[in-house]
């Protein structure tokens, strides 16, 4: 057991080094989720590898400790400080000008970080190291706290305000730490690890590597668990809002009362959190979130060893192993869903099992059937305290409590009370989202939630949605606009299917939905969500989905098949909300529209390649088109409909381009402007291509 040095008494309990070391892990873990998909910005509009991805090497900084005497003169109290300096400076990266300086600072941030991970978890001081140890464990709590405040999204990514807080707290931060004294410069006499004991620092590399990444992969946002266990209505399976709180107590549980050394190395405990992985990724609802459950208890449960372990290793070696190893599985999880964009795509398609196993492998090699020594600073003794100290634990116990308070702050009423009217109108709004970015790289939650506001759309069809993926920043989309807009939703075929999601949100309730994955043979798979919502007593019919690229041809001719059979078996009113990826009157459009028996909102509308919106046994009223305005790479489409009092009714078949003499709850909003021939490339959501159009009787 460690013991500290006679200056230790002075304050044995250290909760300002705790505090201060738990910014730093906060600033951390808030640099180091947010630079993959910063990264990822670029390949996600080129929809290849753009080279760009070259950028992640900065996070290979440790391979620097090889250099004599580096590791000493980073763990200098002034350059120390300095490195912690940089990288709270770099948080301020959101309000860099540009895409490509952002990416820049958040590379250097990373840069910095990394090494300032290495000077303190290796350093000379004990109660340093312990101290460190537990701080990144805490701010990484501290994060998910704080995302559960900011549903879903990291705070000092989310707007100006915060970033600006998130960058003065790390500054002062960063003072303390220069005016306390000794803490930082102060030297142990750390005698060498037994070479009996020392663990092979390339197997703990590879474990190293592949915790940091399963951390990231289905705990870096308490809501992911849910996401990867959801299934259709009217049994989706827990709600990440109240649900998400299980995944914190857990992760904290694991922390705390499982972390010992005998329990987190035992092989029964792996094999256990094996179990865990696979009854998450094999099953569905509430008995795959409870294997998320166990593997939560599993994983944080490593951390505190795993820090001892790789404390006692060669540091430019494992680091940089570990590096190696966390890139390796995060590029493999994109290839999984990308593989039609990359090369060697057709190895690795949708092969989560395969991520799964190499994870829980490397673990099971480079931790559990290790050696460990018998030196601890995760749970050393320092001055008759031992750790994690009662400072620690209150500490996480109130980081704990505050999430919760978040839980019940943002706690939704079951029912909303939206009721459709006395004209039974409403309307259907399709986008393809983008991931919730816009066409800079900057989150685009709050406008879009304004946007769909402004459209007064009652349901709407997101396609490319489903962010809950570590490259995409862990941003419940589905989650933060169905609270912003007070709307149900259905976040569509789980993120561990390997699609890029297709959501439906709702002012009515949703009753029943199938999840899809449509045929895909060729290209990448093809989500698709069917729902039935009650609109004050009547039951519509919603198909939301994002059809295979145009170069898969067979994808897309087998799609339309199956799309067709649903809308020709719909027994309620149906709208198809779908990117199609095919010309008007193009084979694809033809089966959907004559074996599915729907009609297109607007068949005279000739200059569409990708939305289109049909229906069948409703009265159309209106359509329009509103430009993107860089908020998305696409258009947004609606249409307005009447419910029809029976099967006896006649559709709308004129076309009207004034809305003189059209009743006002059926215009669109004036705010997006007026009618308009061709593209509007202004920077403002407004109609265009020749939109909007009302329908009214011949």
């Amino acid at each position: 057991m460690v013991e500290g040095s006679k200056s230790d008494e002075k304050n044995p309990s250290h909760f300002r080094d705790i505090v201060t070391e738990t910014i730093f892990g906060f600033v951390f873990w808030s640099l180091f989720y947010a630079f993959g998909p910063m990264i990822w910005f670029y390949p996600l509009n080129e929809l290849e590898i753009s080279g760009y991805e070259v950028y992640v090497v900065v996070w290979l900084s440790p391979i620097l400790l090889i250099i004599p005497k580096f590791l000493t003169f980073i763990q200098n109290k002034w350059i120390l400080n300095l490195l912690r300096l940089i990288m709270v400076a770099c948080v301020g990266s959101f309000q860099a000008p540009d895409t490509l300086t952002r990416l820049q600072i958040l590379a250097l941030g990373n840069f910095v970080g990394m090494l300032q991970l290495s000077a303190t978890i290796f350093s000379k001081t004990n109660i340093k190291r312990s101290i460190t140890f537990w701080g990144l464990i805490l701010g990484y709590f501290a994060l998910l706290v704080g995302r559960i405040w900011f549903v879903s999204v990291s705070p000092a990514f989310n707007d100006v305000n915060a970033n600006t807080a998130v960058v003065t707290v790390g500054l002062i931060a960063c003072v303390d730490r220069l005016l306390l004294s000794g803490f930082d410069g102060q030297a142990d006499d750390i005698p060498p690890v037994d070479p009996k004991q020392t663990p092979s620092s390339i197997l703990t590399g590879v474990a190293f590597g592949s915790l940091l990444y399963a951390t990231q992969w289905l705990f870096g946002e308490v809501s992911v668990v849910a996401r990867w266990s959801v299934t259709g209505y009217p049994s989706p399976g827990p709600a990440p809002n109240p649900w998400g709180m299980v995944i914190l107590l857990s992760l904290a549980i694991g922390a705390i009362l499982f972390s010992d050394t005998i329990v987190s190395t035992s092989k029964i405990w792996w094999l256990l959190g094996l179990i865990g992985f696979l009854v998450l990724f094999y099953y569905r609802g509430y008995l795959s979130f409870g294997g998320g459950v166990l593997l939560a208890l599993y994983i944080m449960s490593l951390w505190p060893s795993m820090l001892d372990q790789v404390s006692c290793t060669c540091p430019p070696i494992t680091l940089t192993i570990a590096v190696v190893v966390y890139l390796v599985e995060i590029f493999f999880w994109v290839w999984t869903v990308a593989y039609n964009f990359v090369p060697g795509g057709v190895y690795t398609r949708e092969h989560t099992d395969y991520l799964i196993g190499f994870v829980m492998l490397s673990l099971l090699v480079g931790f559990h059937l290790m050696k460990h020594s018998i030196r601890t600073y995760s749970f050393a003794t320092f001055v008759n305290t031992s750790m994690p100290s009662k400072a620690i634990r209150l500490f996480l116990g109130l980081i704990i409590l505050v999430g919760a308070s978040g839980f019940v702050y943002r706690i939704q009423p079951n029912e909303y009370g939206h009721q459709l009217g006395e004209h039974k109108q409403f309307s259907a709004m399709v986008w393809t989202y983008h991931f919730g970015y816009d066409n800079r790289g900057w989150p685009s939650l709050e406008r879009t939630a304004k946007l769909i506001e402004d459209t007064g759309a009652d349901v709407v069809g997101l396609l490319e949605s489903d962010a809950s993926k570590p490259f995409l920043g862990h941003n419940d989309l589905g989650m933060w606009l169905g609270e912003r807009l007070k709307m149900y939703v259905d976040f569509g075929p789980a993120t561990k299917d390997h699609t890029w999601g297709s959501l439906l949100l709702s002012k009515y309730p949703i009753v029943e939905s199938q999840h899809l994955l449509l045929p895909s043979p060729e290209g990448e798979l093809a989500p698709a969500v069917v729902a039935t919502v009650n609109m004050s007593g009547h039951l519509v019919n919603f198909i939301v989905v994002h059809m295979g690229n145009d170069r898969d041809d067979l994808d897309r001719k087998l799609q339309a098949e199956q799309l067709a059979d649903n809308l020709a078996n719909s027994k309620h009113p149906v709208v198809f909300l779908g990117y199609v990826t095919s010309a008007p009157n193009s084979r694809d459009y033809k089966h959907l529209t004559t074996v599915g028996k729907a009609k297109d909102i607007d068949s005279t509308d000739l200059e569409r390649w990708c939305e289109y919106i049909f229906y069948r046994k409703l009265i159309r009223l209106g359509y329009a088109r509103i430009s993107h305005a860089s908020l998305s790479d696409t258009e947004i489409q609606m249409a307005k409909f009447r419910i029809p009092d029976g099967d006896d009714y006649v559709d709308n078949d004129k076309i009207v381009k004034k809305p003189d003499g059209i009743p006002e709850h059926v215009r669109f909003n004036s705010r997006f402007g007026e009618y308009k021939d061709g593209h509007s490339y202004l920077p403002d959501h407004l109609f265009h291509m020749s939109t909007p159009k009302y329908f009214v009787q011949a």
